[in-house]
């Protein structure tokens, strides 16, 4: 069985070709994509986190707002750059934000991706200390941030302060039990992976992988996702992980979607060069459903992940992106086994 969800990364343009043409529609639209894909019968709305660009940054008004309109559909991010992040500010954000989803966050978070500006966290005020690299910065809030999560109390109280206070030491309010649990981090490498099972966060794989080793994307991503099992299984922790791989896939059952996909069909791994190294990316999966269903399956990566989450184009608008969504699930989910 596999969940499956979506992955917006919440552009907007002025672009006459774009349905989304400001900040206003793309969270709007966002929010509208949640409710819709849950009405399809999909399992997750999960948003990426860019800053400076005219993309989705701050989660968790949105993901509260998501929260309020929908029931049954995880809600998450994929993901957000802990360089950038204040962790106790972002603990309270996360709790507040999950008590009124009825516990349904599923929070991505990692190092993030190269920026629209040079160290864009140094405007928020986080400068990683001498000998300390932007990646030790993201990890180091990344260890306040899932310590400060388990509810434990770290802070002494006033003697004399203005409402009562428990006994002992205070937390961060409010607290939701279990979010630590659902905190997922973001790998491009194998090494990472390793770590992140060494954390105890469930694991986010993209469609990208910041090492080349000469064998295919998905056969490098599955022995990223066995290393992470394995690290896990190693450390000891005491629940069973979660493993997510993010896909674009586009069932080609509409006359707008062979015009707009058609020429993805013969779509193949791409190897290039980002954030000073090389850097594999992932197909894109387009064509008839029998088709699409064929190469899936041969998709290992994807048949070691527990969820799937769809790359969706989000300028092009609500109604055709739940569509993508509802095709999946109706064309190909049922015959590769994953509903």
């Amino acid at each position: 069985m596999k969940k499956i969800g979506f992955l917006s990364f919440g552009h907007w343009s002025a672009s006459p070709h774009s349905q989304v043409r400001s900040g206003a529609d793309a969270l709007l639209q966002s929010i509208e994509l949640a409710v819709a894909a849950e009405e399809v019968g999909a399992d997750g709305a999960y948003f990426r986190v860019h800053h400076f660009a005219q993309q989705l940054a701050s989660p968790f008004p949105l993901l509260a707002a998501a929260a309020a309109r929908t029931s049954r559909i995880e809600l998450g991010t994929a993901v957000i750059d802990m360089r950038y992040e204040n962790p106790l500010y972002m603990t309270e954000d996360a709790g507040a934000a999950d008590l009124i989803s009825g516990g349904r966050l599923q929070l991505g978070i990692s190092r993030g991706s190269p920026e629209q500006v040079v160290d864009g966290y140094r405007y928020f005020g986080h400068v990683p200390a001498e000998g300390m690299t932007d990646a030790d910065l993201a990890r180091e809030h990344t260890k306040v941030f899932l310590e400060v999560l388990s509810g434990k109390g770290f802070a002494q109280p006033n003697p004399r302060p203005m409402f009562p206070n428990p006994p002992g030491l205070l937390r961060i309010e409010p607290h939701s039990p279990g979010l630590r649990d659902r905190i997922w981090w973001g790998a491009g490498t194998r090494a990472t992976a390793e770590w992140t099972g060494e954390q105890g966060m469930n694991l986010m794989c993209s469609t990208l992988l910041t090492e080349v080793t000469g064998v295919p994307f998905h056969q490098l991503q599955a022995e990223q996702i066995q290393r992470f099992r394995d690290a896990w299984t190693a450390a000891g922790h005491d629940r069973e992980p979660r493993v997510s791989v993010s896909r674009s896939i586009f069932p080609i059952v509409s006359d707008l979607d062979r015009q707009l996909f058609w020429g993805e069909r013969s779509s193949t791994d791409q190897v290039g060069f980002l954030d000073g190294g090389n850097t594999r990316f992932g197909r894109t999966y387009a064509g008839e459903p029998d088709k699409l269903v064929a190469e899936l399956a041969e998709d290992e990566a994807i048949a070691a992940a527990d969820t799937v989450l769809l790359t969706v184009p989000n300028q092009l608008g609500v109604e055709y992106n739940a569509h993508v969504i509802e095709s999946v699930l109706t064309h190909l989910a049922p015959e590769l086994g994953w509903r």
